[in-house]
């Protein structure tokens, strides 16, 4: 997974550009970088996903 840190940049929030289905393993780069709060859809199973970021910075993906 590729993680972006914008806190440097000054939007404090830690972003990703890709993820890794937790259904089908598929991994999905996203040209618009995602962060907690977001949702994001497996391109390859259509499975749907809710973001969120853990304490430590972890992403997290919960099924819709």
């Amino acid at each position: 997974m590729t993680v972006d840190d914008d806190e440097e940049a000054g939007e404090g929030r830690r972003t990703w550009t890709d993820f890794d289905c937790p259904d089908c393993n598929a991994n999905n780069p996203i040209d618009e970088p995602f962060g907690h709060g977001d949702e994001v859809r497996c391109f390859y199973c259509g499975a749907g996903f809710n973001v969120m970021v853990s304490e430590g910075g972890r992403l997290r993906l919960r099924p819709e």
